[in-house]
């Protein structure tokens, strides 16, 4: 933090605030793996899916049995199903396509944080709001409690106790490993656990200088880095030394399950520092940090109140890239765009602001064969530029591969992603029933009994009230034209013409219907008083 910001044009990484979007309060925010869809928890209860291509909803999941705040969401693998844990201690696995639970199940203490296995989709890793993790079955419905010490007793933060008797422990951080067969555990006394869910067992153990309480522990995309928030206000990143799948099997004895010194050996063959964040200057708490979606960023929030601002780090290099400032407004939630040099963060307020990059139009870049130069430069003709034989060599080129079959059903494989597993990447469009459900057609109007005055050319008269502008639905009226206010002629003209009319002692009727054309044209050809009047 103590180096200068290096020059942003180095780097690809959001820059301004591109877009928001607004749904009801929501809390937390979770991408799926092709980033094409984000998921959104809202205070309510429901979880919003958001087609990010055209920033519109895509899917809404409400559960009828849950009106808590929703703690979190996690995406499958494939995408096909969402987690989604609520403040009422319910854990609910979607079916996102069909929009309906899969399973539900209600957990004893409140989770904070839940992540779906990354190959089986009904197991999932739930960090409670003041026990040990668990690893939840959700077809069985069975919990399994994972160790976070050696001593199996860990200090509790307070002596307060819950109506169960239970002592109350600080939050702990766990995550699953890429594959899956290891999870890493963050506990309250600064140790990084790597324990084997399977046999419930501690593989290895790796202390944290300062022994500060890790508030948040997360792998990058590719397995290969682990980054950690400690309550020291300091963002590690450890380079993972084990990146292949049942690693583990390479390092455990029996005799050394249980002795502590071997168990921080094999943490050091497990684990190894690579970099260290820190604002030593504001001493900023940090709140979601993450990766980006290649690895080659870290980023986190700033968890002081009343501040929306960003961080963006050069993971190889250390350095401060950008700091990024939102509005005035805490942020709650960060992520970081599994593909795009893009960040979403979401506010106190429950709005999600989209962060990109500040891109500037280049003419030159529309045309294929454009070169642009910063200064003059001498052409040279080519010996051969003007010769017939190169063009002759092209259409014999052209002749040979003519008969060649072109296969246009084959999809490549993406470079980015391992696997060929059939995911779901966008969802049909879904559109909003009508809101009024007595069967009637809404017309738009205050009331249904009295329409709306229309002229010859089928436009209406009746300027558009708050009730048919700035709402949701329309009810069809947003083609109709916003009646124009009469030109100082036009109200001149009929004041002579009132005041004549009692002059006379006639009654002055008004035509009927006054179109904004009539309007128009009076006002431009200043017609006599007789005009546009019947006696």
């Amino acid at each position: 933090m103590n180096a200068p910001i290096i020059d942003p044009l180095q780097g690809d990484f959001p820059e301004v605030i591109e877009e928001f979007l607004e749904h009801g309060i929501m809390k937390c925010i979770a991408f799926n793996r092709r980033g094409t869809l984000l998921a959104a928890g809202c205070s309510d209860g429901s979880c919003v899916v958001w087609d990010f291509e055209t920033r519109g909803i895509a899917k809404e999941l409400r559960d009828k049995d849950c009106s808590a705040a929703i703690t979190s969401v996690c995406w499958s693998r494939n995408g096909h199903n969402i987690l989604i844990s609520a403040a009422d201690k319910s854990l609910t696995l979607w079916d996102v396509a069909k929009g309906e639970k899969v399973y539900r199940i209600t957990l004893q203490q409140t989770p904070l944080q839940a992540r779906l296995h990354p190959s089986d989709p009904t197991l999932c890793l739930i960090c409670p709001f003041s026990s040990a993790p668990i690893i939840v079955d959700l077809r069985t419905e069975t919990t399994i409690a994972l160790p976070i010490s050696m001593s199996e007793k860990p200090a509790p933060i307070s002596k307060n106790k819950f109506s169960d008797a239970s002592a109350q422990y600080t939050p702990t951080a766990a995550c699953f490993n890429k594959y899956g067969d290891l999870v890493y555990v963050g506990n309250s006394v600064g140790e990084i656990l790597i324990i084997d869910h399977k046999k419930n067992q501690i593989c290895g153990i790796v202390p944290i200088s300062g022994g500060t309480v890790i508030k948040n522990i997360v792998f990058s995309r590719d397995g290969q880095f682990l980054l950690t928030n400690s309550s020291d206000r300091t963002i590690r990143i450890y380079e993972n030394l084990l990146n292949q799948q049942d690693s583990h099997k390479l390092f455990l004895d029996e005799d050394s399950k249980n002795d502590v010194e071997m168990l921080k050996a094999a943490g050091k063959n497990c684990l190894s520092l690579f970099r260290e964040f820190q604002d030593s200057i504001t001493k900023v708490h940090w709140k979601a940090p993450c990766f980006s979606g290649d690895g080659e960023w870290v980023v986190g929030g700033s968890a002081s109140k009343g501040e929306h601002k960003i961080y963006i780090w050069d993971r190889r290099a250390g350095h401060l890239v950008k700091i990024l400032e939102g509005p005035k407004e805490a942020l709650m939630d960060l992520v970081w765009h599994p593909v795009h040099p893009i960040v979403v963060s979401v506010s106190l307020m429950g709005l999600v602001y989209i962060w990109a990059k500040d891109y500037t139009e280049n003419w030159s870049a529309f045309a294929p064969d454009f070169k642009e130069l910063e200064e003059n430069e001498e052409y040279v003709e080519r010996e051969d530029e003007f010769d017939l034989m190169p063009e002759t060599e092209k259409v014999k080129e052209l002749e040979t591969t003519e008969d060649v079959e072109v296969d246009i059903t084959t999809v490549e494989k993406d470079s980015a992603f391992s696997d060929s597993e059939e995911e779901l990447c966008f969802l049909p469009a879904d559109p909003c029933p009508d809101p009024d459900a007595s069967g009637d057609k809404h017309t738009g109007r205050p009331d249904n009994s009295s329409p709306l005055s229309e002229d010859n050319n089928g436009y209406s008269n009746q300027v558009e009230g708050p009730e048919n502008s700035g709402g949701e639905d329309t009810g069809g009226l947003g083609h109709l034209k916003r009646r124009r206010k009469p030109s100082e002629k036009v109200l001149e003209q009929q004041a002579q013409k009132v005041q004549k009319s009692k002059a006379s002692g006639k009654s002055l009727k008004p035509k009927s219907k006054m179109g904004d054309e009539e309007e128009e044209e009076n006002d431009m050809n200043h017609f006599g008083d007789e005009n546009g009047f019947d006696d």
